[in-house]
């Protein structure tokens, strides 16, 4: 059991504060960003390509994790002041929907740019899950998204009072932890896979059912609201995932193996 007393706000200059929770995420945005640059050089894409694209997506997966977030927490954190939803820097930022928001953007920026969107988003998806892990450090010190109160073995308790947790000195299941590893754990299966011959988009599907599965076991731990058949938001988009991710990658590959030349 470990207790975490760290201030989420690092200085302020009157009005202005400067948190642990930007300066983390600004972080996972730029270790992202160097990953999916060298991936897209390595898989041919012109550099202005993924310099645009890269735009579209941060613009669109920061608004849908916001918006995700909000919808999911509207009765209990911003119903009583919906100003608050435009707070982004105390923290708040739901991955599926930074992943859905993302996923949109690509396909419509490669649409319009006559781009493979698989092969755009194979050179994004490891910089994401990697970003995702050192994004979770973020709710770790704020007590952003913890799990429910737990009596061991394993839990963080906060002493902070400036922490997001909804009581100090109680100990909650650390979900943002098993999320860091189950994070890093995918990052290292597609790094490995990305120089095999996959077809363009397998790489992407590979995180979208592994995430998913992972993610819909951790959440059991989550202190989410439940929305439909005691499930939360994210279990529910994590069923939907592997709904769409299963049958896509099985596709691909039998694809492949149908068609060798075609795939490659």
């Amino acid at each position: 059991m470990i207790t975490i007393n760290i201030a989420p706000i690092i200085f302020s200059v009157g009005h202005f504060m400067f948190r642990w929770y930007g300066l983390i995420v600004m972080i996972a945005i730029g270790v992202g960003i160097v990953i999916a640059t060298r991936e897209a050089r390595r898989k041919g894409l012109a550099e202005n390509d993924l310099g645009d694209a890269l735009v579209w997506l941060l613009i669109a997966g920061i608004l849908g994790a916001r918006l995700f977030h909000v919808i999911d927490h509207w009765a209990d954190e911003y119903v009583a002041n919906p100003v608050r939803a435009l707070y982004i820097w105390e923290g708040g930022l739901a991955i599926w929907g930074a992943v859905i928001g993302g996923l949109v953007a690509m396909a419509l920026y490669a649409w319009r740019r006559g781009l493979r969107l698989g092969v755009l988003v194979d050179a994004v998806v490891p910089g994401l899950v990697l970003g995702q892990a050192i994004g979770r450090l973020a709710c770790i010190i704020t007590g952003d998204a913890m799990g429910k109160p737990t009596n061991g073995p394993i839990g963080f308790a906060y002493a902070n009072p400036g922490a997001l947790v909804p009581q100090l000195g109680a100990y909650y299941v650390p979900t943002p932890l098993y999320e860091i590893l189950m994070n890093l754990a995918i990052f290292v299966v597609l790094w490995k896979l990305r120089t095999r011959r996959l077809p363009a988009g397998a790489l992407f599907l590979i995180y979208l059912v592994l995430y998913s599965a992972g993610r819909f076991v951790i959440t059991f731990w989550s202190a989410y609201q439940t929305v439909a058949f005691g499930l939360n938001q994210a279990q529910l988009i994590s069923i939907a995932g592997l709904a769409l991710g299963l049958p896509a990658l099985v596709y691909l590959l039998k694809q492949r193996r149908a068609n060798p030349a075609a795939a490659a």
